[in-house]
């Protein structure tokens, strides 16, 4: 197994190889709904206990987040509609196939997708090797199966990584991964066959993080989010950087939240140089342009 501290090669940023992105943009932004499913009466897990409240079924915390799947997520829809954004869905694979209307609102949009995994109740820590590629697998293949497509992206299901996980899901033929929150730019990752990059997914500018944890509200999240698009952006003109919008449409997706969604939209289309990219886009790029460049900058 490779070293974790050798995972991540190191370059500052300011001293790395100018990254380019297409049309000459200063900034890529992708915006990632998670559209994810908790299940009712979950396994119990190794670590932790997937709801809060020890007692199951935990109907409070499962309603929550079942009001994402039900009504939330044709609130996003419509807003990144109107923006004309595509969205990058990190996608509970069991979603495909017990909602199936959400996953054909998604295929119609031609939205990409990166796995977290088949619920977001079926945590990675404490798996063997055997057992995480087994899981890993299973998404591949649910994905394939529901729509022949490769999967391409992964982020652990409620971020529980182990320190096998770059190599496995390298291994399965994925392009990018999640996981990791070090960095303004996509970065290579190494791994121990293949190749694979990560890409700045957002745990700052997350209505999970800040509105889930009482925080913030809808008001103070589209503030963030503007003020770091701002800073981001006007870094970019002399090395382009990369920008994530994090979000849950059991939480962005209530009737008192979703103006704050469209405010922030509106605000980044307003705004010049700016590519709006999915995953595989950003993924595609950085590794025809700049992957084998970084990795050289990194080793000198």
């Amino acid at each position: 197994m490779i070293d974790p501290e050798d995972r991540l090669l190191h370059a500052p940023l300011p001293l790395r190889p100018k990254l380019t992105w297409p049309g000459g943009a200063r900034l890529a932004v992708w915006v990632c709904p998670n559209i994810e499913h908790y299940e009712f009466r979950p396994a119990a897990i190794r670590q932790r206990d997937p709801w809060p409240r020890t007692q199951h079924p935990d109907i409070l915390s499962y309603s929550l987040k079942d009001y994402g799947n039900r009504a939330g997520v044709w609130r996003v829809m419509d807003v990144l509609d109107a923006h004309g954004i595509r969205g990058s869905v990190s996608f509970s694979m069991a979603v495909g196939e017990m909602f199936p209307e959400v996953l054909d609102a998604m295929l119609a949009r031609d939205w990409d997708v990166f796995s977290h995994g088949l619920y977001n109740t079926r945590y990675h820590w404490g798996l063997d090797e055997a057992q995480e590629r087994a899981e890993i697998a299973a998404s591949v293949d649910a994905w394939r199966r529901m729509t022949g497509r490769q999967l391409r992206g992964w982020f652990s299901p409620a971020g529980s990584n182990t320190l096998r996980t770059p190599d496995l899901v390298a291994e399965a033929g994925i392009s990018y991964i999640c996981d990791f929150y070090h960095d303004d730019q996509p970065t290579p990752v190494r791994v121990r066959s293949g190749r694979l990059v990560s890409l700045p997914y957002q745990m700052d500018i997350n209505d999970a993080v800040m509105i889930a944890a009482g925080a913030a509200e809808g008001e103070e999240f589209a503030r963030a989010a503007c003020d770091m698009f701002d800073t981001l952006h006007a870094e970019g003109e002399a090395q382009p950087r990369a920008m994530c919008l994090a979000l849950h449409p059991y939480l962005i997706g209530r009737p008192h939240r979703i103006r704050y969604l469209d405010a922030v939209l509106g605000y980044l289309r307003r705004q010049h140089d700016v590519w709006f990219a999915t995953g595989a886009e950003m993924a595609d790029w950085y590794l025809a342009q700049h992957h084998d460049a970084a990795v050289a900058a990194a080793l000198r």
